[in-house]
């Protein structure tokens, strides 16, 4: 159920209609091409590595999307016990916004 839930808000983020211009940041962010154009994205590797430090377990899926006006990094992460959360990280502070499931 649980997946279900954090399968749910990825295809939800997934669905968050994008400016060409912000998609085009977002992919360049999602495939390791460091900040956007602007710098002022963290990039998904600072953020991934921030969270293995706090959360032992291991990065499943990563998506790009809006989260109260602002762009966000949707994580699935599964913890070292089995259990999947999708980490919703602010993608300019690399904050952890929210924490779902798990």
């Amino acid at each position: 159920m649980k997946r279900i839930f954090a399968l749910a808000v990825l295809a939800a983020a997934m669905t968050t209609p994008v400016v060409a211009e912000a998609h085009d940041r977002s992919m360049m962010v999602l495939t390791g091409g460091g900040q956007d154009r602007a710098g002022r994205q963290v990039p998904l590797s600072r953020v991934l590595s921030m969270l293995a430090q706090r959360y032992p377990g291991r990065h499943l899926n990563s998506t790009m999307g809006d989260a109260g006006g602002r762009p966000a990094y949707f994580v699935q992460w599964q913890m070292e016990n089995g259990r999947v959360v999708v980490f919703v990280v602010d993608a300019e502070t690399g904050q952890v916004i929210s924490r779902q499931g798990g």
